[in-house]
């Protein structure tokens, strides 16, 4: 069966469209938020309840302990067997999550680029920002003309790249972006926007409802967590109330901030992904 995607920034209202498709299309539904998959932190994390849970059936929930690492290729290999388990019992796959990079990975592939070599990097962080940039126009003139060359990490990038391959990093971009393309004209899937307000309003109503509703347990027994669970939003601010560093109203005020920074990210990626549709709910 065709995999179906359905894609937002946090607080959107993703859980809920994906179970009311995967009721209307016989559908299991496929988690794809990077902190979700952990154990241990589905407070804060916002996943799906033991009542949704038990709707339709749900996979890659809770799946990680809280010290693994994780990233987008240790999502793909996961993700890869059990949407393929799915599908041969004749259900359709309902994908959902705010993890751009891992549903990037999961619609798409990984892009086929050369991952970052620890030494190359190391000599590219010790020279001048102008020597790169010089470097990348005589190597690549077409990637330093549509790179921000103010930007160190982009340029380094770029340069990275040409150097790896001995080739152009353009050219491989090109490449990928036209497979992309052929790719995109053959999958389903939608985007929640809401009204900013309307956003912001919801992310406010999560959040007070994640502090009353037991994320202060869930985060006070945590041990040993991995640098990528951290990155959760919530948990280093709780952490801060936990040791007495801040006041209720103040992490409460922090989470929110963060997590509105976070769904504008979110909506910059997805607005980027034009086979998504675009889905305003109550007709909005």
């Amino acid at each position: 069966m065709t995999v179906c995607y359905i894609c937002g920034p946090t607080a959107s209202g993703k859980s809920a469209l994906a179970l009311e498709m995967a009721e209307q299309l016989d559908g299991e539904i496929v988690n794809a938020d990077a902190f979700q998959l952990y154990r241990g932190l589905e407070i804060v994390s916002a996943a799906p309840g033991a009542a949704e849970q038990s709707r339709v059936p749900h996979h890659l929930y809770g799946v990680f302990d809280p010290a693994a690492a994780a990233d987008a290729g240790s999502y793909l290999r996961l993700a890869k067997p059990v949407i393929a388990e799915i599908q041969s019992r004749g259900k359709t796959p309902i994908i959902t999550g705010g993890s751009g990079l891992y549903l990037k990975f999961l619609s798409h592939g990984p892009a086929p680029l050369p991952t970052g070599d620890a030494a190359l990097r190391a000599e590219l962080d010790v020279r001048p920002l102008a020597d790169l940039v010089a470097q990348l126009w005589m190597l690549d003139p077409v990637e330093a003309a549509r790179t921000a060359l103010q930007n160190r990490r982009f340029v380094s990038r770029a340069l990275e790249i040409c150097l790896l391959t001995g080739g152009q990093a353009s050219g491989l971009r090109d490449q990928w972006e036209s497979q992309t393309r052929e790719i995109s004209a053959s999958l389903r899937g939608y985007v929640i926007r809401r009204p900013r307000d309307d956003l912001h309003a919801r992310i406010a109503e999560r959040t007070r409802a994640m502090l009353d509703g037991g994320a202060l347990a869930e985060v006070a027994a945590l041990t040993g967590v991995s640098p990528n669970c951290e990155k959760a939003i919530g948990f280093r601010e709780i952490r801060a109330l936990l040791a007495g560093e801040i006041d209720r109203a103040t992490c409460e005020e922090r989470i929110n901030a963060a997590t509105r920074q976070y769904a504008k990210r979110q909506e910059s990626w997805f607005r980027r992904e034009q086979w998504l549709q675009l889905y305003q709910p109550d007709g909005r």
